[in-house]
């Protein structure tokens, strides 16, 4: 089974009362953190949990050490995905407002943590689900504890001296998900320093969804991604964008086309910046 999966409106809509099945709100706003908490509560996919980028979905931020959205502690996260109902066998369902970053968020953390089977993104998110005509609940959802255990894999997380020791070799391939503006350096909205890590190529994620606000066919993923590898190997891809967020939208999106998981930078340009030692370019 692939790694990464995609389900439409309909086949959730016709499998929302499958037994075993976990639906995970991801909804998010970097300039409103209470806006998924608030939408949730104005309606939802019946049976949905929510799922917060900030609360559940990352840890503590260290001012200064590291990226506006550190990875969780491992037991906790297993802790509120238990919270959330969901065992080793369950099939897992992540929506968020429809490009999908939030989602592919909980989908890396679901992987990272063993979980590679049964897991699918919405996709075109609620505003596919709209879309399609199908209804929001207001109903709050089972609350039965789930049995899920799992372990981090070390293999896939670089950390920044890794990476810097990484930086000039041939055969990287380093993709930020950041909006070519934001790459170049021409504005920063968020974050204090403006520009990438160099060697770096901008590979915005949503360069990987069509006008629909779906994800592209696995063929057209495949030459996007091709062409940004050039001759190098997809192993040494490492993908970072401003906090390790949408960095795993272009992860769930190279899976898609066939590439193998590869290796994300979770601290990205928001924890980078934080040493001066390290180096910052600008322009493409």
């Amino acid at each position: 089974m692939p790694i990464a999966q995609l389900i439409s409106p309909q086949a959730l809509d016709a499998r929302k009362e499958q037994p075993g099945l976990v639906i995970l709100d991801c909804r998010f706003a970097l300039e409103d953190p209470d806006y998924g908490q608030r939408s949730y509560a104005e309606g939802h996919i019946a049976g949905a949990h929510f799922a917060d980028l900030e609360r559940d979905l990352s840890g503590p931020v260290v001012k200064g050490v590291t990226g506006r959205h550190p990875l969780p502690e491992p037991a906790a996260l297993v802790e509120r995905l238990q919270a959330f109902g969901i065992d080793a066998g369950s099939d897992v369902v992540l929506y968020d407002d429809g490009p999908g970053a939030y989602a592919a968020r909980a989908w890396w953390l679901l992987a990272w943590l063993g979980k590679r089977d049964g897991v699918f993104i919405l996709d075109g998110g609620l505003k596919a689900w709209h879309a399609a005509g199908l209804p929001l609940s207001l109903d709050a959802p089972s609350t039965v504890r789930g049995s899920f255990s799992g372990q981090p894999d070390k293999r896939l997380l670089l950390s920044a001296a890794q990476l810097q020791q990484r930086l000039g070799q041939s055969g990287l391939t380093l993709l930020d998900a950041r909006a070519l503006p934001r790459f170049k350096g021409e504005v920063e909205p968020i974050d204090p320093v403006a520009g990438h890590i160099p060697g770096a190529q901008c590979a915005a994620f949503t360069d990987n969804l069509g006008s629909d606000g779906r994800f592209l066919p696995a063929d057209r993923l495949k030459q996007r991604f091709a062409a940004l590898l050039g001759d190098r190997s997809p192993g040494e891809l490492v993908a970072y964008c401003g906090s390790g967020v949408t960095a795993c939208h272009n992860l769930f999106a190279l899976c898609l086309a066939g590439y193998p998981l590869a290796e994300l930078y979770a601290g990205s340009w928001s924890e980078w910046i934080n040493d001066p030692a390290r180096g910052i370019a600008t322009g493409e």
